[in-house]
């Protein structure tokens, strides 16, 4: 093991976090040794945590980092030491999808994100397949989405890492790696949201919001917000969103038909992952429109759908990862839109020092914060 450095660590799959020492491996060609300087916390992270998602006890989790490049590996081209970096998911980048501008359905992106170990193994008998060790040696689950970054220092496949300018606030701009290409994506990437049209957002926590300021950036003429909080709804609307609708009415889609007339909007996304919010959306679609989801609810959860409905009315309901972005050209593009006032993310995120962790994961499974930032100034 090269360093040893502090982590967030999942001592058990109970949802709880505690911080602790661990030591990193020696970097591998493809890797970049990141000192992190703030990580968003995602509902992924605590799904992991909870054994919702996979996961190990002893896990580090993390995977909407920030920080600056401190190493690289023989393989690494494209960051440098002292680059600043924004991290997101890690992908093979020579198949198919991955070489078509697809890396987020590379073929190997579940065993590259959740797999807890490295995708590409070292040569034999020379590192471990992890890239973290607990103070006996013991392996730990790590890697996540190629980063691992609820730590000081990770290790980071080079396929994770953004380079971005000099003056960039990563504190700011760690969450764009995750939820806020996700939402964002949905809208601009998956769905293909046109000027003029209408769109659902169903559940704007961070994710949502993302979908609502891209909906408004793409020029949906109607952008409808259902969330299950009044205050919610009203940051929404300050966003970009034209109508709210309290998501536990009965009426739901009835109220969308009737700002949508006469069938619904011609866009969706759905934030929750809840297959009866899913159904719901999926029926509040208008002729010929399109529907996706972004909330991760675990596998082997179903949602119904109106067959008939969906086949006379010739809707579409269609996956997305990651708002099928290409990180290394979206998240420049939405730091260009933040800069002319089109994406101001900063309306719902809180920070938090990392020694203050268990606070900032309470008010997020809460709902007390939208989107809660760790900062990790204060560890060495």
């Amino acid at each position: 093991m090269s360093r040893a450095t502090t982590a967030l660590v999942v001592p058990e799959l109970n949802g709880s976090f505690e911080l602790k020492q661990v030591y990193l491996d020696t970097i591998q060609p493809d890797e970049v040794l990141v000192e992190i300087h703030a990580t968003g916390v995602c509902h992924t992270d605590l799904a992991c945590a909870a054994g919702q998602l996979p996961c190990a006890p002893g896990a580090v989790l993390g995977h909407e980092g920030a920080g600056i490049v401190l190493e690289t590996g023989a393989g690494v081209t494209s960051v440098s030491p002292g680059d600043k970096v924004l991290l997101s998911f890690s992908s093979c980048e020579t198949c198919d999808l991955c070489v078509s501008a697809h890396p987020a359905y590379c073929r190997t992106f579940n065993d590259r994100n959740f797999g807890g170990q490295r995708a590409t193994p070292p040569p034999a008998g020379t590192s471990p397949r992890t890239m973290l060790a607990s103070a006996n040696g013991a392996p730990i689950f790590s890697s996540f989405f190629g980063q691992s970054s609820f730590a000081r220092h990770a290790l980071v496949h080079r396929s994770s890492c953004v380079k971005v300018p000099p003056t960039t606030d990563l504190d700011l701009f760690a969450p764009l790696g995750c939820g806020m290409q996700t939402g964002a994506g949905a809208v601009l990437n998956s769905l293909a949201v046109k000027d003029g049209s209408s769109v659902a957002v169903f559940g704007v926590g961070s994710v949502g919001m993302a979908a609502v300021m891209a909906a408004k950036l793409r020029g949906a003429k109607v952008i409808i917000a259902v969330d299950l909080h009044q205050s919610r709804l009203d940051l929404a609307m300050q966003l970009g969103a034209t109508h709210g609708v309290i998501g536990s009415d009965r009426d739901v889609v009835e109220q969308i038909r009737t700002i949508v007339p006469p069938m619904g909007v011609d866009f969706a996304v759905d934030c929750s992952g809840v297959p009866a919010v899913i159904r719901t959306m999926i029926d509040a679609l208008g002729v010929k429109g399109r529907a996706s989801t972004v909330g991760a609810p675990g596998f082997g959860v179903c949602a119904s759908v109106d067959v008939m409905s969906h086949l006379t009315y010739g809707k579409e309901y269609v996956g997305c990862t990651e708002g099928d972005s290409n990180p290394s050209v979206f998240l420049p593009y939405l730091m260009e839109m933040h800069a002319k006032g089109l994406f101001p993310m900063e309306e719902f995120i809180t920070y938090y020092d990392v020694k203050d962790f268990a606070k900032a994961i309470e008010d997020t499974k809460k709902g007390r914060v939208i989107k809660a930032v760790l900062r990790w100034g204060s560890i060495e």
